[in-house]
C-alpha cells in the first residue's frame, strides 16, 4: 500500500482524545500535557510509515502515549537499592531518616507550625529554640545554632569570628571534601586570611604559637575525616590546641565534619571523636553535619560558647543559610532518639545498618543467591561472598565493617557484559546500585532491608544478553 494512503489511516489527536484510556490519562497528567505527548507519538508513527512501517492499532498508540507520559512524570530523585557497601553514600543521599523524623517532617509539611512564634508569649520566636536545648543537653555545649550544611557552618563561623583577620590551620588539615570543595577556598570566601603551619605530616604546638600575631582571629582545627596520614606523623590534640588559643585570647574552632553524638565503639566500630568530646576538650565552637553519622537530614550544626554563637547569629549571612521548618522538624525528632541510647540502633537507620552482624547478612545472601541467579537467567555466575562495607561521607576512611553479599561474574570475564549487567540493574523500576570489583558486580547487602521488594523488583530484569540484543 502506498505510504500516502497509510498515512491517512493514522488517527488524529481529536480522535484519540475520545478514547477511554486517553481520558484516564488526562485525569492523571492534564489535557495540555497529554495532547503534547500524543502529537509526539503520532509524529513518530508518521516517520515510521514513511519508511515503510504499518500504522499501529489504537490500543498500541494509547499504550505508547501513556508510557511516555509516565516516563516524563517520573521523579528524577528515584528511590533505589543502595548495595554499594557504603552506608552513608554522598551521591545516594547519605543518611536514611528514622520513621520518627519522617513523621515529624510530614506533619510540618501538612500544617502551619510555630516556627518563629512563641506560644507562651504570643510574640515572635526564634527557630533555633526548637533545637537549642536538646543539642546542648546531648553535647554539653552552652549554645547552638543550625544552618543548611556543614560547609555553610564553617563559612558562617569564619566570617562571623575572623572576617578581615587570619585563621591558623595545620597544613595536614587543609582537606578537600566532595565535589572539589577545598577548605582554603571556603576560608577565602569567608573573608579570612589563611595561615598554614607545620608540614603535611607533622605539626607541632610551637608551630601554632609562632604563627600567632596581631592579625590572628582564631585557630581552626579540621578533623581529617576523609583521609588518614600514617607513618612519621604528628598533630596537636584538641585539648592542647585549646590551651594554646586561650593563652592568647583566641577562640578555637573545631570542625568535626561527620560529627557523631555517640561512641561508635558501642556498635563494634572504631572510635570517632564525638561532639561532646570536642566540647569537653575546650573548643569554643564545634561544627558538624546532620546527615552523616548523626543520621538526620542535611544540616550544619554550630555549637559552643554562648558569646560566640550570639555573634554568629547576628551575621546577616545566617538568614541566607538557615534551614526550613521541614528539616528542623526532622532534626528535632532525630535528636530526641539519642535520649534513649539503648534503643538507638533499633530506631535510627544509620546505626541499625552499621550494626548489622555479618552472619545475618550472609544468611540473607544465601537466601537471595538462587533468586538472583534465576533473574539473570544463568548469563552470569552468582556466588555468596564475604566483603567489607564502609561508613562513607568522610567517616573513618580506613575502617571497614565485615559484611556479605553477592558476586555476579560473567563466565568469560567480559568487561562489556559486566557493564551491561550494571546498566540493566540501574534501569530496573527501582534501580539497584552495586560496585564493580575484581571482574564482578558486587552487591553488598548490608543496606538491604526490603528483601521482598528487592526480589519482586528483579523480576523486571533483562539479562545482559537480552539488553544487548534489543
Amino acid at each position: 500500500m502506498d505510504a500516502n494512503v497509510r498515512l491517512r489511516d493514522i488517527p488524529s489527536v481529536d480522535d484519540l482524545l475520545r478514547l477511554a484510556g486517553v481520558v484516564e490519562a488526562i485525569e492523571r497528567f492534564g489535557r495540555l500535557t497529554v495532547v503534547e505527548v500524543l502529537r509526539r507519538v503520532l509524529d513518530r508513527i508518521r516517520d515510521a510509515v514513511r519508511e515503510g512501517g504499518d500504522v499501529p492499532p489504537l490500543d498500541a498508540i494509547v499504550a505508547a502515549a501513556v508510557a511516555a507520559l509516565e516516563a516524563d512524570n517520573r521523579s528524577t530523585l528515584r528511590p533505589l537499592f543502595n548495595l554499594t557497601g557504603t552506608v552513608l553514600h554522598t551521591n545516594l543521599g547519605r543518611a536514611l531518616l528514622a520513621e520518627a523524623a519522617i513523621d515529624a517532617a510530614t506533619a510540618a509539611m501538612r500544617e502551619a507550625v510555630a516556627l518563629e512564634f512563641d506560644l507562651k508569649s504570643g510574640k515572635r520566636g526564634e527557630r533555633d529554640d526548637h533545637l537549642r536545648a536538646l543539642v546542648c543537653e546531648l553535647t554539653g555545649a552552652e549554645d547552638a545554632t543550625v544552618v543548611n550544611n556543614n560547609a555553610a557552618a564553617v563559612l558562617l563561623v569564619l566570617n562571623s569570628l575572623a572576617a578581615g583577620r587570619e585563621a591558623i590551620v595545620s597544613r595536614g588539615e587543609l582537606i578537600e571534601i566532595g565535589g572539589a570543595f577545598r577548605m582554603p577556598d571556603i576560608m577565602l570566601r569567608s573573608g579570612v586570611g589563611l595561615v598554614e603551619v607545620g608540614t603535611t605530616n607533622r605539626t607541632h604546638a610551637r608551630d601554632y604559637r609562632d604563627a600567632i600575631g596581631p592579625d590572628t582571629g582564631l585557630i581552626l582545627k579540621v578533623h581529617t575525616s576523609n583521609y588518614r596520614i600514617e607513618g612519621f606523623t604528628k598533630e596537636v590534640g584538641a585539648r592542647e590546641l585549646a590551651a594554646i588559643a586561650h593563652e592568647r585570647g583566641l577562640p578555637l574552632v573545631n570542625d568535626l565534619g561527620s560529627g557523631t553524638l555517640t561512641d561508635l565503639e558501642s556498635f563494634g566500630l572504631s572510635h570517632e571523636p564525638t561532639v561532646s568530646e570536642a566540647i569537653a576538650a575546650g573548643a569554643d565552637i564545634v561544627t558538624f553535619s546532620g546527615d552523616k553519622l548523626l543520621g538526620g537530614p542535611q544540616a550544619g550544626f554550630v555549637i559552643g560558647r554562648s558569646a560566640f554563637i550570639e555573634r554568629i547569629n547576628r551575621n546577616p549571612m545566617k538568614r541566607a543559610l538557615r534551614v526550613d521548618k521541614i528539616r528542623l522538624a526532622a532534626l528535632e525528632a532525630t535528636l530526641r532518639l539519642y535520649r534513649d541510647p539503648d534503643r538507638l540502633s533499633e530506631r535510627l537507620p544509620t546505626m541499625r545498618l552499621l550494626a548489622r552482624p555479618q552472619a545475618d547478612i550472609r544468611q540473607q545472601a544465601a537466601r537471595l543467591a538462587p533468586l538472583v541467579e534465576q533473574a539473570v537467567k544463568g548469563t552470569v555466575h552468582v556466588s555468596v561472598i564475604d566483603c567489607a562495607s564502609q561508613i562513607g561521607s568522610g567517616a573513618l576512611p580506613l575502617a571497614t565493617v565485615p559484611s556479605a553479599g553477592l558476586a555476579l561474574a560473567p563466565p568469560s570475564g567480559s568487561g562489556r557484559m559486566l557493564a551491561e549487567l550494571a546498566a540493566a540493574m540501574r534501569h530496573l523500576p527501582m534501580p539497584v546500585i552495586g560496585r564493580i570489583e575484581r571482574g564482578a558486580l558486587i552487591l553488598d547487602l548490608r543496606c538491604l532491608e526490603d528483601e521482598v521488594g528487592f526480589v519482586a523488583n528483579l523480576a523486571r530484569l533483562c539479562s545482559p544478553a537480552e539488553g544487548s540484543s534489543s
